[in-house]
């Protein structure tokens, strides 16, 4: 079962909905937190700063949405109030791990070198991947005329993924091969996490 067979259910069921928002924030905020722990603090970039500084603001909207449902709000980010839980906060920091030892071996790359190629190509596979699943989560909000909405989002992503693109070309003159390997990792993960999804959903309904 893919994302698209699944989300219906957790629409229809404000409490796995309002949990998914939430796990929705969660990996926002983490994708948030990471950009800002990459950042070098004498040479950190507009385009860097402008990113985490949306994604922090993606992770927040989402939490706002959560009042749309008419559930209680989430309050944290507990693992009573997501969905998957363990796969979910598994998920970026996984990716991260997968990265690093890839940029490691290929390039020996050390320090703050390496924290700024493993964001470049970590976030490239995340903006891929939101690239698809936030389309494809606004087609099922609005097939049942939903008040939650993510448009604001797909808009900013899809600049996000233009950005991290441009970013990866000066990097490297192979960036589309290295480019690919994280998203190998990422499709990987994203293929786990779903099923987490689905065996959690099962479980509730």
């Amino acid at each position: 079962m893919n994302l698209a067979q699944i989300l219906p259910s957790i629409i229809a069921d404000n409490n796995l909905h309002a949990r998914w928002l939430n796990t929705l924030s969660l990996m926002e905020n983490t994708g948030a937190r990471k950009i800002s722990a990459s950042e070098d603090p004498l040479t950190v970039t507009y385009i860097i700063l402008k990113h985490a500084a949306e994604e922090h603001r993606h992770a927040f909207y989402l939490k706002k949405q959560i009042e749309k449902t008419n559930r209680e709000l989430c309050p944290t980010y507990a693992a009573e109030y997501l969905l998957a839980p363990a796969c979910s906060r598994y998920y970026l920091n996984q990716l991260d791990i997968d990265v690093c030892r890839y940029l490691k071996k290929d390039f020996s790359l050390t320090g703050k070198d390496l924290r700024f190629a493993a964001y470049l190509l970590v976030t490239y596979a995340i903006e891929v991947r939101a690239d698809e699943l936030y389309p494809v989560y606004q087609d099922a909000l609005e097939s049942v005329a939903s008040k939650v909405n993510v448009k604001s989002i797909i808009l900013e992503e899809e600049g996000h993924l233009e950005e991290m693109i441009n970013q990866l070309v000066k990097f490297s003159p192979d960036w589309e091969l290295h480019a690919q390997k994280a998203v190998e990792f990422e499709t990987r993960l994203f293929n786990g996490w779903v099923d987490a999804l689905v065996k959690e959903c099962a479980t509730n309904n």
